[in-house]
């Protein structure tokens, strides 16, 4: 089944794979009686973010042609995200399950042979890209198989090929995959990227790097590169001029997840509107801030 994508292209296509997400209510998973159906995924998070900024988005994945699958389609739908998805009867939607502890939530992945993971070169063309502004991925895209792996660089190809910025999330999700190859693959694409956004604590994790200059040095490539240092703020480099920083606010936490993801969609949709390197920081601050005070990876649906 092929992607047929509207004649108004959106603003943004987000790439990469969205799960059911079961979390036990009550107890740990282990000794829950109940529990919650939702969704997780980075690239969807980041769509949702863009819609609710006021711009066209479409998330670009596919899901396995059964009932989870169209529990996520409908919900992206029904946030206003324009789907761009291939339905595979063969293949599973994965499945991701939260086990809430005291000093923070573990998950469990069942995506290994899911729909998504068999995206591959030919998943979206130039042709297909035409008009859009910004195409965003994640490093959790590559980690998932071989052929996400060449898929993803592929899309970097196609995107630019159809005039659109590559916007890339590190986004380093250690079940997924080894050190070795994480580090080498996800310092090759976020060199490679227009965009790219990484935690300053992950970037250590992997390559080393202890500071926001150490990771730009890194990753000299990259047009703008934006380093997330937690609770003290963001710094973007943009070419050869000056770093910007800006502090984060202050924000009585809930939860961390899908902080990142709302910092991106924040910081892109800013791009879109050509706002200057402090504001486009200022909006990823705030997208951000308005997760971290809920326990959910995306705002309720108005």
């Amino acid at each position: 089944m092929s992607i047929h994508p509207p004649v108004s292209p959106p603003a943004i296509v987000c790439v990469g794979e969205t799960m059911a997400l079961i979390t036990p209510t009550g107890a740990a998973l282990a000794d829950a009686d109940a529990a919650t159906l939702g969704l997780a995924g980075a690239e969807s998070n980041v769509a949702a973010g863009i819609v609710a900024a006021g711009h066209r988005s479409a998330w670009a994945s596919r899901l396995g042609d059964d009932p989870l699958g169209s529990r996520i389609a409908s919900e992206l739908s029904d946030r206003g995200i324009e789907l761009w998805v291939q339905r595979d009867a063969d293949a599973p939607t994965g499945v991701m399950f939260k086990d809430p502890g005291v000093e923070g939530s573990t998950v469990y992945y069942y995506r290994a042979g899911s729909a998504a993971a068999s995206m591959a070169p030919g998943f979206l063309t130039a042709d297909q890209l035409a008009g859009v502004r910004i195409v965003h991925t994640t490093g959790i895209t590559p980690a998932l198989s071989a052929s996400c792996r060449a898929m993803v660089d592929e899309l970097f190809t196609e995107a630019r090929a159809a005039g659109a910025l590559v916007s890339f999330d590190v986004n380093d999700r250690r079940p997924l995959w080894s050190m070795a190859d994480a580090a080498a693959t996800l310092a090759r694409l976020a060199d490679a990227a227009d965009i790219c956004f990484v935690g300053r604590d992950e970037a250590e994790r992997i390559w080393g790097t202890r500071t926001a200059a150490e990771i730009r040095a890194h990753l000299p490539g990259c047009d703008l590169l934006v380093v997330k240092d937690g609770e003290i703020g963001a710094t973007a480099f943009h070419g050869d001029a000056e770093p910007v920083f800006v502090p984060a606010p202050q924000v009585d936490v809930v939860e961390p997840v899908g902080a990142g993801d709302a910092f991106a969609s924040g910081f892109l949709a800013a791009t879109l509107e050509d706002r200057p390197l402090s504001e486009r920081l200022a909006a990823g601050h705030a997208a951000a801030a308005r997760v971290l005070t809920i326990a959910a990876d995306m705002p309720p649906i108005r």
